[in-house]
C-alpha cells in the first residue's frame, strides 16, 4: 500500500506514549514538564530552546522512555510555567533548572539541551559537574558572539510576540526547521498560544537579554572552562544549520575532556524533531554507554 498523504502532528508522536503533563513548584517558580518512562530508570531532562516549550521533544520521548526517565520541562518565563518578571541570563536559568531537579528528588540526572539549552546545561555541566550524568546537545551555543545571529533572533521574536498572529509565528521555526514540510501547524499553533499569554510580552523582553551583546559576554562559557569539564558529551553537528552552532559544538569537541559527535544533514536546531531516526538510536546508545550508530 501506498502512503498517499502525509500528516505528522505533535500527537501523532505522542499517541502510543504513556506519559503525563504536570506542574511543580521549583523555587517558587511553577513548571510545566511533560515525564514519560518508568519512574526509578535514570532521569533524562528534556531542555528547549529560546522561547519555546517541551512539546519540541515530542519525536524524542517515546524512544528514551523506554530507558530512562524522561522529563521535558518549559524553562522558566517559557511554555506555559511562570515568567517572572526580571532578565533571565544563564544563572537564572541553571538556578531554575536546579531546583526542579530538587523539587522531584533529583541528585543527578542527564540531560539533552537544544540551542539555549544547550548553552543552560553547558553552564550547569561547568559549575555543578555532580549534578550532570551525560549531556547531548543540539545547535550547541554559548561560546562567542555573532552580532547578526542576536540581531536576527530579536527582531523575528519581537515581531512574534507583538502580534502573535500565524504570519508572524510561522517564521520562528524558518531557523529552527530545514524542511518546510516540518514546520508543522501543531507548532505553529503551540506556540501562538504561548505568545499569546497576557504576559509573554513581558517574558519576551526578559529571554532576549541573552541577544544583547554585553549581556551575552558575561554569561558565555569559555574555552578554558570547557577544557574542565569532563562529563561525557555527545554533539549533533548539523552542517545545513546555521554555522555558528556547528563552529561551537566542533570546538567544544576540541576542548572538552570526552566528547562524541554526530554530523546529521538536511536539519537545523531540532535534529531529534527533524531526523528522530537518526537521532533517537544514536543519543539512547550514547546514554546507555553502547557504540553509537552512524
Amino acid at each position: 500500500m501506498t502512503e498517499d498523504y502525509r500528516h505528522r502532528s505533535i500527537w501523532g508522536h505522542l499517541m502510543k506514549l504513556e506519559f503525563c503533563q504536570k506542574y511543580v513548584d521549583a523555587g517558587g517558580i511553577r513548571t510545566r514538564y511533560a515525564e514519560a518512562g518508568p519512574p526509578d530508570a535514570p532521569a533524562v531532562i528534556m531542555i528547549h530552546g529560546t522561547g519555546s516549550s517541551w512539546e519540541c521533544f515530542c519525536a524524542t520521548l517515546e524512544s528514551h522512555a523506554k530507558h530512562f526517565r524522561c522529563l521535558a520541562i518549559d524553562l522558566a518565563g517559557s511554555g506555559f510555567s511562570d515568567r517572572p518578571d526580571e532578565p533571565y541570563e544563564i544563572g537564572f536559568y541553571v538556578k531554575h533548572v536546579l531546583a526542579f531537579m530538587d523539587a522531584l528528588g533529583l541528585e543527578k540526572a542527564s540531560f539533552i539541551g537544544v540551542s539555549l539549552g544547550a548553552w543552560v546545561t553547558s553552564r550547569l555541566v561547568v559549575d555543578h559537574p555532580e549534578r550532570v550524568e551525560k549531556l547531548t546537545m543540539l545547535a550547541t551555543s554559548g561560546l562567542f558572539i555573532n552580532p547578526q545571529t542576536l540581531s536576527r533572533t530579536k527582531k523575528v521574536r519581537n515581531a512574534a510576540v507583538d502580534d502573535p498572529s500565524w504570519e508572524n509565528i510561522k517564521p520562528v521555526f524558518n531557523s529552527i526547521l530545514f524542511k518546510e514540510e516540518d514546520r508543522i501547524p501543531d507548532l505553529v499553533q503551540v506556540r501562538q498560544a504561548i505568545y499569546r499569554e497576557p504576559d509573554m510580552k513581558m517574558a519576551m523582553a526578559n529571554i532576549l537579554v541573552l541577544q544583547e551583546e554585553d549581556v551575552r559576554r558575561r554569561n558565555l562559557v569559555t574555552e578554558d572552562e570547557w577544557k574542565g569539564v569532563e562529563v561525557p558529551i555527545f554533539i549533533i553537528l548539523a552542517p545545513d544549520d546555521n554555522p555558528d552552532y556547528t563552529k561551537t559544538g566542533e570546538r567544544i569537541a576540541e576542548l572538552a575532556h570526552d566528547v562524541r559527535t554526530l554530523t546529521i544533514h538536511g536539519v537545523k536546531h531540532w535534529a531529534h524533531f527533524e531526523a528522530p531516526e537518526l537521532f533517537n538510536p544514536a543519543n539512547i546508545a550514547f546514554l546507555l554507554g553502547e557504540q553509537i550508530p552512524g
